[in-house]
C-alpha cells in the first residue's frame, strides 16, 4: 500500500463523482444535490452547470448535441440511494421506495440544457445507470448498477448506445452491481468493476459495440482481478500504460491493476469512499502536462476533490 500525495482543490461538495478535467475547471456530478457542477481549480469555487434531477452518477464528454455546443453525457441513477450524514461523512443507503428507474442524459455545458436520451432498453426500463465511457466511433458503453441477483437479474448490467439517442443495445447479463467501466488504450478491451464483489471483468471488443463470441451469461468475460476482502469497487479510469485504476471503497484509495491482471497497487487516500479518478493534460497550476500524469480524484464521503501526481502517464479519453 502506498500513500498518494494529494493537493486539495475543493471541499463542501455533496458526494461528488464523475470528474471531467477541462481547461481551468473540473466538471463533476453531486449525487444528493442532483446537479452537474463546475469546480474552478484555482479557487475551489463551485457553481451549478445543470439541474439534472434524480441522482447524476457518472459523466463523460461526448459529441455535440442538437445545438452544436459542448456536451456532457450523464448516467442518472434516478435517486437509487437514500443519503445519510454520519461522523462527518455522507453515506449512501438503501434504495428508497420512490425510486422508479434511471436514464442517460445529455447536458449542454454552455447553456445547462438537459435532455433525456434513454430511459429504457428494448422497452424495459433502465434501473440505475452508473458510469459510461465513449469509444473512438462515437458510441458509449455504460453500466447499470441496479441490476443484481436480487434485483432484475435478467436485465443487462453492461450496455452500448449511440450518442444521438438512436440506438441502445444490451451487451452483458449476469453482472452483480456493475459500476465503473473503461476501455483499454487501443479500445480492444472493455472493463467493468462490480462493487460489492470487488471484481473487475474484461471482454474483447472486436468492433464498436461488439464483443467477441458469447460464452455464457457474461459473454466470454475474463476475470481480470478479484480484490481482497473489504475492498469494494466504484468507478474507474485506464491510464496510458493500460493499468485499470479503480476507485476503492472501504479501504479508501485507488487500486491500480496491471493490464494482464498479474499485479496490483493500492494508493491509499484519507476518505473511505473514493469514487472516481480522471486524468488531465494540465496541472492545477495551469502548466501543460503532456504525459497526462495529473489525476483528479473524488473523495465522496468527505465531499472533496483532490489532485495527485499519477506514477504513470495518464490517458486522454475519446469523446
Amino acid at each position: 500500500m502506498t500513500e498518494l500525495d494529494t493537493r486539495p482543490i475543493a471541499d463542501g461538495l455533496r458526494f461528488p463523482e464523475g470528474p471531467i478535467a477541462l481547461d481551468g475547471t473540473v466538471v463533476l456530478v453531486e449525487l444528493p444535490r442532483g446537479t452537474l457542477s463546475r469546480v474552478d481549480i484555482a479557487t475551489g469555487a463551485v457553481s451549478v452547470v445543470a439541474e439534472c434531477g434524480g441522482a447524476p452518477n457518472g459523466a463523460a464528454m461526448g459529441p455535440p448535441g442538437k445545438g452544436g455546443g459542448r456536451s456532457v453525457y450523464v448516467c442518472n441513477n434516478g435517486g437509487f440511494f437514500e443519503w445519510h450524514d454520519a461522523s462527518g461523512l455522507t453515506l449512501p443507503g438503501a434504495r428508497p421506495a420512490t425510486h422508479t428507474g434511471g436514464s442517460i442524459q445529455r447536458v449542454d455545458l454552455d447553456t445547462g440544457t438537459v435532455e433525456t436520451l434513454y430511459d429504457s432498453c428494448d422497452g424495459v426500463p433502465l434501473v440505475a445507470p452508473n458510469d459510461l465511457v465513449f469509444d473512438g466511433a462515437g458510441g458509449f458503453w455504460f453500466t447499470d448498477h441496479g441490476v443484481s441477483a436480487d434485483l432484475h437479474p435478467e436485465r443487462p448490467g453492461l450496455l452500448y448506445a449511440a450518442a444521438d439517442g438512436s440506438s441502445i443495445r444490451p451487451m452483458v447479463v449476469g453482472l452483480e452491481g456493475s459500476n465503473g467501466v473503461g476501455l483499454s488504450p487501443s479500445g480492444d478491451r472493455v472493463y467493468v468493476a462490480e462493487t460489492h464483489h470487488g471484481r473487475v471483468w474484461e471482454w474483447t471488443v472486436v468492433a464498436p459495440g461488439e464483443l467477441a463470441a458469447s460464452d455464457g451469461e457474461r459473454n466470454g468475460a475474463r476475470l481480470l482481478f478479484d480484490a481482497p476482502e473489504g475492498h469494494l469497487f466504484d468507478s474507474l479510469a485506464v491510464d496510458g500504460e493500460g493499468w485499470v485504476c479503480v476507485a476503492t471503497l472501504g479501504q479508501g484509495g485507488v487500486t491500480a491493476i496491471a493490464p494482464d491482471g498479474s499485479s496490483s497497487e493500492h494508493f491509499a487516500l484519507d476518505d473511505p469512499l473514493i469514487t472516481n479518478i480522471c486524468f488531465a493534460g494540465r496541472t492545477p497550476d495551469g502548466e501543460d502536462d503532456p504525459e497526462w500524469r495529473t489525476a483528479y480524484v473524488t473523495c465522496s464521503g468527505t465531499g472533496r476533490l483532490v489532485a495527485a501526481r499519477w506514477p504513470r502517464p495518464g490517458l486522454a479519453l475519446a469523446h
